[in-house]
């Protein structure tokens, strides 16, 4: 398994197209100033000396140096170990609608984002546990098998967006069932699954699966999102609503007895979200209800450093970088390594 020890310092990568933007911009001032001069070709034959390739050598060396050198700093490993080690914990299942009514903006910044903010507090408060993440609209999938991995959970929660399901709708009964099934085999730990929707459920029997996850003591609790008077939902990349047939804006509201039924056949808990923090609290106090068995895990306990490589890289462009001048030298240039385009005849 590879990975970086430090992969908060791969957020330095966007200083080099900052950088190369810098330099095509200074190279297109450099050359509306010799313009000003006089004709391009006659400076040309006053300025024998002058390279335009060396210089953009240089610099390509020197940006190459730094990608390495960022690299390096965020330390890439290998894992070459792996043990099987037990952890007291529990198993926990999210089933989040990302179906465009999510997008309504009744809770601030709006309910699918709302969501995101709950599930990552709740990811942040797991210790040793297990968590899979299934997405829905009209149909279901699974984002992110059960796992002890909450890097990989986070990962997956920030590309969340309705784009991820094609086929609109809220099939809650099918996100439910698909929940049920990625736990695997049976386990004593405590095991739950946390549906995040709107309640504007058009597709399925949602009340059979969470009888069903109850029959296989999964406890089911909801959030719902959003609030009864409802909202508009915008339309992506504009400043208008969607509508229906008749031209008529479409309000999305949230469908609390659908939500507290699901809830109630699942022997779980509902709760309302809000523009506060109390939705995860009282979900969270829940989860730590459960009883913590032991979870076997796989896991990489030993990595070998792979920075070294790209250190060495980035100190040998350095030394070549070095040796190259910006200015043709007269003993080097009988090699004509720079012959191609060291003509300044096209300044």
């Amino acid at each position: 398994m590879f990975r970086f020890a430090h992969p908060e310092y791969l957020f330095l990568l966007l200083i080099i197209p900052l950088l190369l933007g810098v330099f095509i911009y200074t190279n297109i001032l450099k050359k509306r100033k010799i313009k000003l001069f006089g004709n391009s070709e006659i400076l040309a034959q006053l300025m024998p000396n002058v390279s335009v390739i060396r210089p953009q050598v240089k610099f390509y060396f020197q940006l190459v140096a730094i990608l390495f050198l960022i690299i390096v700093l965020a330390q890439p490993q290998f894992g070459t170990k792996v043990e099987n080690v037990k952890r007291q914990g529990i198993e926990v299942m999210i089933a989040l609608d990302v179906s465009n009514s999510m997008m309504a903006q009744d809770i601030q910044p709006n309910r699918l984002e709302k969501s995101k903010q709950i599930l990552s507090k709740l990811v942040d408060g797991l210790s040793n546990d297990k968590i899979g993440l299934v997405v829905f609209a009209g149909d279901a999938y699974t984002q992110l098998p059960i796992t002890v991995d909450y890097v990989s959970a986070k990962m997956f929660l920030s590309s969340i967006s309705p784009k991820l399901v094609p086929r609109q709708g809220t099939a809650i009964g099918s996100a439910i069932d698909l929940a049920i099934k990625s736990f695997g085999t049976k386990s004593e730990a405590g095991r739950a699954i946390i549906v995040i929707t709107d309640g504007e459920n058009h597709e399925d029997d949602a009340i059979g699966a969470a009888k069903l996850a109850a029959e296989n003591g999964i406890a089911l609790h909801v959030i719902g999102m959003g609030k009864i008077d409802g909202a508009p939902i915008p339309v992506d990349g504009t400043m208008s609503f969607w509508k229906d047939k008749d031209g008529n804006v479409v309000v999305s509201k949230l469908n609390e007895e659908m939500c507290k039924n699901i809830a109630e056949a699942g022997k779980g808990t509902y709760v309302r979200a809000d523009n506060s923090n109390s939705a995860y609290r009282i979900i969270n106090k829940e989860l730590d209800s459960l009883a913590k068995s032991d979870i076997k895990t796989s896991i990489f306990s030993d990595y070998n450093e792979q920075f070294q490589s790209f250190a060495l890289f980035a100190l040998l462009l350095l030394v070549v970088e070095f040796f190259i001048f910006n200015r043709i030298n007269k003993r080097l240039s009988r090699l004509k390594i720079f012959d191609l385009k060291d003509k300044v005849t096209k300044i």
